[in-house]
């Protein structure tokens, strides 16, 4: 696109010639006063800006400081024939990129203008570079003071800036993806694609599919060829989250895209080169899988180049405030609701609170007090009723089975949830366990939880 100039002279012939001189070069605008020039700037804002300092009875500082007003000021160049030191410290004080003085050179009015326009271009490339880049001070919602979790920004730290691969262990809603996604945005590569991969939302072959890609005909159903995770996340950063769930077979091809960086999409025997950094996120015990002989020892130490232990909620109670005062104002913006205080009673409670869900119950708890407060602060009784010990619970006639404690609830996905909270809390977080009371496979627990994201 041809850059725009605007020339502001009260002189016909100054004007003319210098539109005939530059035109070429530059989309010229020509005005004669400060009111002509005023409606310019309004209605289509030039790249440039080159205005003489007497207007007759305007000052060309008076149209400088119009344009450098609005909203994506020019770069602006002043000319006078009353050159002198301090009307150039002027200009240049008020914002003007450079001067020139009559009789002009128009040689070196036209290389100073194109030197002005790579200066606007440079600052417009730095200012889109600095909002790619992250600051590196900014964790996103990894926060907190307690030992534990400052250790691990101390990890995240230091890690992010390489290519190695991380293993980021600990229990259910702990914040594990959102580790991931500090390392990410630390990296080298923050402006490049995060893929994330839940591994335990699907089938063998379906993952299998999901992470490699097939071949038209490789299987019933591929009716075409689809590029893989590792292809789509090529130069940039695959998230495997719930890695311990994997079987064996895509555990040996997993194993191959880490050790050679290369994959074979299903159905073919052609290796295709990624350059992916991995990031692998469990709420299992790996090295015991591999005790066990459930996970191979070759992938674990392959994934394992430095491991990050997340805390769980319980552990870092001096944190509880804090992340509640971040989540307060993420769901009043989100909501458009004022920022509201949580009560002394409310903040009782979240500090004796067990977290079996960990962050993501205490960000859900959050996000439920702020919706349903309508009083100056967040109380007790706009919390969720699991934190007021209306939990479901077991009885003694019950069977081993959950039963709901408090009035009858009759939306099915609230239900739902609640029921599989409950359970959760009953088996302090083990899925297994919470599985087998919900009368449910493992699998199926773990689909139901990514759709409610419980």
């Amino acid at each position: 696109m041809t850059p725009t100039l605007l020339i502001v002279d009260d002189e016909q012939a100054t004007r003319d010639g210098l539109r005939a001189a530059l035109d070429e070069e530059f989309d010229v605008f020509t005005a004669s006063n400060l009111k002509e020039a005023r409606a310019v700037l309004k209605a289509d804002p030039p790249d440039l800006l080159l205005t003489d300092l007497r207007l007759g009875g305007d000052s060309g500082m008076d149209v400088l400081d119009e344009a450098l007003s609005i909203k994506k000021p020019p770069v602006a160049l002043m000319m006078t024939a009353y050159g002198s030191v301090d009307t150039a410290v002027e200009a240049m004080r008020r914002g003007a990129w450079h001067f020139v003085t009559k009789p002009l050179n128009l040689d070196e009015v036209e290389m100073l203008l194109k030197r002005a326009l790579r200066s606007r271009q440079l600052e417009s490339e730095n200012e889109q570079l600095r909002e790619r880049l992250p600051d590196p001070a900014d964790l996103g919602r990894l926060t907190g003071k307690s030992t534990g979790i400052r250790r691990v920004i101390d990890t995240v730290k230091q890690v992010a800036p390489t290519r190695a691969t991380v293993l980021i262990e600990g229990e259910s809603g702990t914040g594990k993806e959102v580790v991931a996604h500090a390392i990410h945005q630390l990296s080298g590569r923050p402006a490049e694609k995060m893929v994330i991969v839940h591994c335990a939302a699907l089938s063998p072959q379906l993952l299998e599919s999901e992470l490699f890609g097939h071949e038209k005909g490789a299987f019933t159903g591929a009716t075409q060829r689809r590029v893989g995770r590792f292809e789509q996340a090529d130069g940039g950063t695959l998230f495997l989250d719930e890695i311990g769930e994997i079987d064996a077979s895509t555990q040996v091809k997993l194993l191959r895209a880490l050790s050679e960086r290369t994959i074979e999409r299903v159905g073919s025997n052609t290796s295709v080169k990624v350059d992916v950094r991995v990031l692998a996120a469990t709420n299992k015990n790996l090295a015991g899988m591999v005790e066990s002989g459930d996970f191979r020892e070759d992938l674990y130490f392959r994934l394992n180049v430095v491991r990050i232990a997340m805390p769980p909620l319980r552990d870092r109670a001096e944190d509880i405030v804090l992340l509640a005062a971040g989540f307060l104002k993420e769901f009043a913006e989100e909501n458009g609701r004022p920022v509201k205080p949580l009560s002394d009673d409310a903040l009782s409670l979240l500090r004796r609170h067990p977290w079996p869900g960990n962050v993501r119950e205490l960000r859900t708890a959050i996000e439920h007090g702020v919706v349903m407060s309508n009083d100056p602060v967040i109380d007790v009784r706009h919390l969720p009723a699991s934190l007021r010990g209306e939990n479901p619970v077991r009885t003694p006639d019950s069977g081993g089975k959950i039963t709901l404690a408090g009035p009858p609830e009759f939306n099915l996905h609230a239900l739902e949830t609640r029921t599989i909270r409950a359970a959760l809390a009953e088996a302090e977080g083990n899925r297994t366990r919470a599985a087998d009371m919900l009368g449910i496979s493992r699998r199926t627990l773990q689909r139901k939880l990514k759709e409610l994201d419980a």
